[in-house]
């Protein structure tokens, strides 16, 4: 399992609310949140063989935008 970590521009609970779905959605995506209170608006997703041109896609046809930042390797638990 893996932690990547995207800038983003997602920045209330009602923007969080409209990439949901997308999220959601995702293959291979156990677990996502966003840190709005950060100056980067950090999402965290966990999974095991995540794409990150997936979930930057998946941003931007919700209309924002995402830029991965970091990838941790981690060996089990969820966020």
């Amino acid at each position: 399992m893996e932690i990547l970590k995207f800038k983003t521009n997602v920045a209330t609970q009602a923007d969080v609310t409209s990439v949901t779905p997308a999220l959601d959605q995702l293959e291979k995506v156990e677990n996502w949140r966003f840190d709005t209170e950060t100056e980067n608006n950090i999402l965290s997703v966990s999974g095991s063989g995540v794409d990150p041109q997936k979930v930057e896609n998946a941003l931007n046809e919700a209309g924002f935008s995402a830029e991965l930042i970091r990838v941790l390797g981690i060996g089990g638990e969820a966020l």
